[in-house]
C-alpha cells in the first residue's frame, strides 16, 4: 500500500474561486443595480428608521436585552410607514419622505418607547415588589404582635 502523497505547495489549489466571464459579471451588476433602484425608498426608510437601533447597538453592544427592547419596538414602527411606502409603489404615485413627516415620527417614537419601557419597567416592578414586601412584613409583625397579647394573659409570667 503506497503512502498518501502531500500536496504541493507549487500547485494552484485555488478553493472557491469562481471563473465568471464579463458577460456574467455584467448580468449579475445589471441585476444589482434593478434591485438597488426599485427597493431605494424601503432601504432609505429602513436606514432612517432603524437610526435609534442603530445607536443602541453601537453605544452598548453587550447589552442584548437593550438593543432587543429598543429594535423590536422600532421595527413596530417601521410597519407604519413601510405600509404606506407599498401602498404608494404599487398605486404608481411617486414616494417623498418630506411628505410623511407623521410616520417618521411614529418610527423614532416607537424606539423612543422601547427605551423608556427599557429604561422604566424594571425600576417600576422592584418598586412594586419593595412595597408588596413591606406591606407583607406590616402584616405578619402586627400578626405576631396580636399574637404575643393573647398568649402573654394566658401564660403565666416568669419568676427571675
Amino acid at each position: 500500500m503506497k503512502a498518501p502523497q502531500p500536496l504541493n505547495p507549487t500547485k494552484n489549489n485555488k478553493v472557491g474561486v469562481s471563473k465568471m466571464n464579463s458577460f456574467q459579471k455584467f448580468l449579475i451588476s445589471l441585476g444589482l443595480m434593478i434591485v438597488a433602484f426599485t427597493v431605494l425608498p424601503v432601504v432609505v426608510v429602513l436606514f432612517i428608521g432603524l437610526l435609534p437601533t442603530l445607536t443602541a447597538v453601537v453605544t452598548d453592544t453587550k447589552n442584548i436585552n437593550k438593543i432587543t427592547t429598543i429594535g423590536c419596538l422600532n421595527m413596530s414602527g417601521l410597519i407604519v410607514c413601510l405600509h404606506h411606502i407599498f401602498i404608494q409603489l404599487t398605486s404608481g404615485t411617486d414616494f417623498s419622505i418630506r411628505d410623511n413627516i407623521s410616520d417618521i415620527i411614529i418610527m423614532l417614537s416607537a424606539a423612543a418607547i422601547g427605551a423608556l419601557l427599557y429604561y422604566i419597567l424594571p425600576d417600576l416592578f422592584a418598586l412594586i415588589f419593595k412595597n408588596s414586601a413591606q406591606h407583607r412584613l406590616k402584616v405578619i409583625n402586627n400578626r405576631l404582635n396580636r399574637y404575643a397579647e393573647n398568649w402573654s394573659n394566658i401564660l403565666p409570667e416568669e419568676h427571675q
